[in-house]
This record gives structure tokens, C-alpha cells and sequence, in this order.
């Protein structure tokens, strides 16, 4: 399927490795040029030089962080610089701390927003104005299966990437008319350093290993397994894509049947 995104300039978050590093890559196999980010500058640049030599497209690689304000304008700044514009928005940053409520101070939480919320609005309040002077856009967010049924043990999560699905789910009414779309992806569970990091938290909370906790995220998923960050990425390209051009404001689980709702 031509997905008819080749020469648009894709804003990636948080892709030097996991989920952003499988979008990255699959936008690349699109002909999309990129802007990736991370706070890792050797990793970004080492992913950002893989992208180049595999795909032959340009790939801008901006080390920032975009937990605080300036971190984020640095980064849409450069990605402007560099493009002209931004055509595609995938927002991603790193989960919060897991564990139950007590276990979370007020600066926890305020961390939480920052890091998963505010990052979101910043991007997006960059990246907005010129997609709408042009008639078209794409802004897909990274959210959680959690914003349809909560995990256990991630209270942070399940709060701050619901405040974001409310946020997306408005914004798209609101951009409709002028070609942009804004969706959100819902990853199950998926084999990346982020679930990797779960499971050893599990192990050290409840005595078990981490190979355990891992095998009661499959039995709890009807595939048996877990997912792949590649098979999350097509269903983000797709929505990035001119096929998708009439999807909006959707949160869609990629997650093996995970979630047990009707919707």
C-alpha cells in the first residue's frame, strides 16, 4: 500500500530506541524525512545514522529534553530550521514511575505532568500553526492501553495519558476543518526497554521474577504474547498516512486484545 507520505517531514519524540526508534523507522521505509529527538545524544545520533544508511532519507537528530518548556522549543526550532515545516507529529516520552498511590509525592505527580502531558501540549502548540496554514497535518499521540482499562501498579500513567486522550479527543473536533487529524495509539503490551524496566520494578515489589511477570502479561493477552514495537508502528504510519485522511480523533489499542471493552 502507498501510503502517500513520501518527502513529508515527520517530528518523532523519544525515538532513539522502543516505540519512537520502530515509528521512525517505519515512516523512513515511507520516504518520510525526520526530526528525531532523545536526551541521549550518542544513541540518537547512532539510531538517526542506521535510519539514514537503511532508508536513504534526511534525519535530523536534536538531543533535548522535553520535560521542561525550552527543551521543546529548541526542538520544534530545529526541526523548522532544518525542513521548513512539520508535516507529521508523533509525540512519545517515557513512562512515570510505577507503583501504587502512596508511594508518589506531589512533586512525583508534577514530574508525571510535565513528562507526559505538557510535553504533548508544547509539541503540538509548535507544530499546529503550521500545519493548519498549510490544510494538512498529522499528530498522532503515544498513550497506553491503560487509558481503556487501567494496569494495575501504574497509577501515574493511567491519570496523566487519560488528561492527554481528553485533550486529543477535543482538539481533533477543533482542527478537523483544516486538514489535520489527531489520533492516539494505544500500545499493549510490547517488548521494549520500557517493559523490560516494568517487569524488574514487579520483581522487586512482589517477589517474583521478572520472567514471571512477563508470562502473566501473556497469559493475560488473548495472542498469547507480547507485541512487537514494529507491528505498533504500522498502525502509527497508517494513521500519518493519505488513506487515514478521514480518521480522527480515535485512541486505537494496538495490544493483542488486551482490553476487554466493547469500545
Amino acid at each position: 500500500m502507498n501510503l502517500g507520505i513520501e518527502d513529508r517531514v515527520a517530528l518523532v519524540a523519544a525515538s532513539s530506541r522502543g516505540l519512537g526508534r520502530a515509528v521512525a523507522e517505519e515512516l523512513a521505509a515511507e520516504g518520510v524525512r525526520l526530526v528525531m529527538c532523545a536526551r541521549g545524544e550518542e544513541t540518537l545520533n547512532q539510531a538517526a545514522d542506521e535510519i539514514r544508511e537503511a532508508h536513504g532519507v534526511p534525519v535530523e537528530a536534536i538531543a533535548t529534553d522535553l520535560s521542561t518548556p525550552d527543551g521543546v522549543t529548541y526542538l520544534v526550532e530545529g526541526a523548522q530550521d532544518r525542513f521548513g515545516t512539520v508535516d507529521i507529529l508523533f509525540t512519545n516520552t517515557g513512562g512515570p514511575p510505577s507503583g501504587p498511590f502512596q508511594d508518589h509525592d506531589l512533586d512525583t505527580w508534577r514530574h508525571a505532568v510535565k513528562q507526559n502531558l505538557e510535553s504533548v501540549l508544547l509539541l503540538i502548540q509548535g507544530v499546529l500553526p503550521g500545519m493548519q496554514a498549510q490544510g494538512w497535518g498529522r499528530i498522532v499521540n503515544c498513550t497506553s492501553v491503560a487509558v481503556k482499562q487501567p494496569v494495575d501498579g501504574l497509577i501515574l500513567s493511567n491519570s496523566v495519558r487519560a488528561a492527554v486522550t481528553g485533550m486529543a479527543r477535543t482538539l481533533a473536533n477543533e482542527v478537523a476543518a483544516d486538514g489535520v487529524t489527531v489520533n492516539n495509539v494505544l500500545p499493549g503490551f510490547t517488548r521494549t526497554e520500557r517493559l523490560q524496566d516494568l517487569a524488574r520494578s514487579i520483581s522487586e515489589r512482589e517477589g517474583i521474577t521478572e520472567d514471571a511477570a512477563r508470562s502473566a502479561w501473556e497469559e493475560a493477552t488473548p495472542m498469547g504474547r507480547l507485541g512487537e514495537p514494529s507491528e505498533f508502528a504500522a498502525m502509527v504510519a497508517f494513521l500519518c498516512s493519505e488513506r487515514a485522511a478521514y480518521v480522527t480523533g480515535t485512541s486505537i489499542p494496538v495490544d493483542g486484545g488486551w482490553v476487554r471493552g466493547l469500545l
